[in-house]
């Protein structure tokens, strides 16, 4: 199938955004933290990991590590079996420790409040900075790209591409700026209830007729 052009593309949104509010009028951040710097390594802890399970390690995290002080400090190998249950814990605690110790030096421990200055820190790339910056401050600058967004976008034809960036600035030339901070929690909802990874019958999503009809 070829491309779709992007007056189709943006037709799509306009018809899939209001259906999307419709069936998660709550959908938004799941993790669980009480700080930006907590944000941060929630949002670290969760690449290839699901939120549920990031959560699950956090409540002790954040109460063994209670300032960013505790992690500058901390033994990387205790560190390491603190997170162990999120996966990758190797690069996932060298980033966060290394991140930790950026942000109190360079940083005078306030989380950055732009992409360029995040997507510098160890581990943090745009999905990661797009987060934190539209949860920590409410700047919204990008459309952060998980896995589900990136798995539902291309099912609604909305890109083709296959790396994160540049299926965030398709996306960014298509959804209206007000949505874009929403759009990512709405794919991830619907990613998560009605259309997974896993191989099942599209004819039953909610949205499949809606989108094949400006095919």
């Amino acid at each position: 199938m070829a491309p779709l052009q992007r007056a189709a593309r943006k037709k799509i949104v306009r018809a899939i955004l209001p259906r999307l509010h419709m069936l998660f009028p709550d959908a938004g951040m799941m993790l669980r933290y009480s700080n930006n710097w907590e944000l941060l390594v929630s949002v670290m802890l969760s690449a290839q990991c699901t939120d549920k399970k990031v959560n699950e390690v956090t409540v002790q995290l954040f109460k063994k590590y209670p300032t960013l002080d505790d992690y500058v400090n901390a033994d990387i190998r205790k560190f390491e079996k603190d997170i162990f249950q999120t996966g990758f814990y190797h690069s996932k605690a060298d980033h966060i420790i290394r991140t930790a110790r950026i942000i109190k030096e360079n940083f005078g421990g306030i989380i950055p409040q732009t992409i360029d200055e995040l997507v510098t820190l160890p581990g943090v790339a745009r999905k990661t900075a797009n987060v934190v910056l539209g949860n920590a401050y409410g700047i919204v600058e990008g459309i952060a790209v998980d896995t589900h967004v990136k798995r539902i976008s291309r099912r609604f034809h909305l890109t083709d591409e296959e790396n994160p960036d540049k299926i965030e600035r398709d996306l960014m030339d298509i959804v209206p700026r007000k949505d874009w901070f929403d759009f990512t929690y709405l794919l991830i909802e619907y990613g998560r209830k009605y259309c997974p990874a896993r191989q099942h019958d599209h004819t039953h999503c909610p949205l499949t007729q809606i989108v094949e009809s400006y095919i």
